[in-house]
């Protein structure tokens, strides 16, 4: 599940960044995927915590599991739906400020990986870690944010502003959930919140 929703975060990078028009398509069949191993893997969770009554670091592993799945799920929606933008900017010049866009998404996709390996070799301190890089990515959030909004003498169509500062937002959504599954690892090692 998670290469999937690493997948994808790279085809949404393709779509906005490399104009690539086919990897949206691919992107929302991998979300039908992904969707399916959430499914699965909370139902697998559920069954074994009522079969066999895990005590200790397998009940949170099994707990911390049924939540991480959701927010890999959330990243694999907002995959997809950056593959959308990509396509409704498509007909218009690149936007202003997409190369520090263009950072903000590197930053969040190097995040998604560190939250993955954290969670592949059971690593508390490399799923902390996500947390430090997540103030880099609140930074180009807030700092994105203001150079779209007080953005002045706009020439024709507001709506690549618009639909930059949704790709922004989802961005930092992401990085928020790739955040949530390093504490969730963290969690699943040392049993502390």
């Amino acid at each position: 599940m998670g290469a999937l929703v690493e997948n994808s975060f790279w085809l949404a990078r393709q779509a906005l960044f490399e104009r690539d028009l086919e990897a949206p398509g691919q992107i929302s069949i991998q979300d039908d995927h992904i969707d399916q191993l959430y499914r699965q893997i909370e139902l697998d969770c559920v069954t074994l915590i009522a079969l066999q009554s895990p005590v200790a670091q397998d009940l949170r592993m099994l707990s911390a599991m049924m939540q991480l799945v959701r927010d890999l799920e959330r990243i694999g929606d907002y995959a997809e739906d950056l593959g959308e933008i990509a396509v409704m900017l498509f007909p218009y010049p690149t936007p202003a400020h997409m190369n520090h866009v263009k950072m903000m998404c590197d930053r969040c996709r190097a995040m998604l990986a560190l939250s993955l390996a954290a969670l592949s070799d059971l690593d508390a301190d490399s799923g902390l870690a996500v947390k430090q890089r997540d103030d880099a990515v609140d930074s180009d959030y807030e700092n994105l944010y203001h150079a779209l909004a007080k953005q002045q003498n706009v020439q024709g169509f507001v709506e690549p502003i618009v639909l930059t500062v949704l790709i922004i937002r989802h961005l930092e959504r992401m990085a928020d959930h790739a955040t949530n599954i390093g504490k969730r690892v963290a969690y699943i090692v040392t049993g502390q919140r």
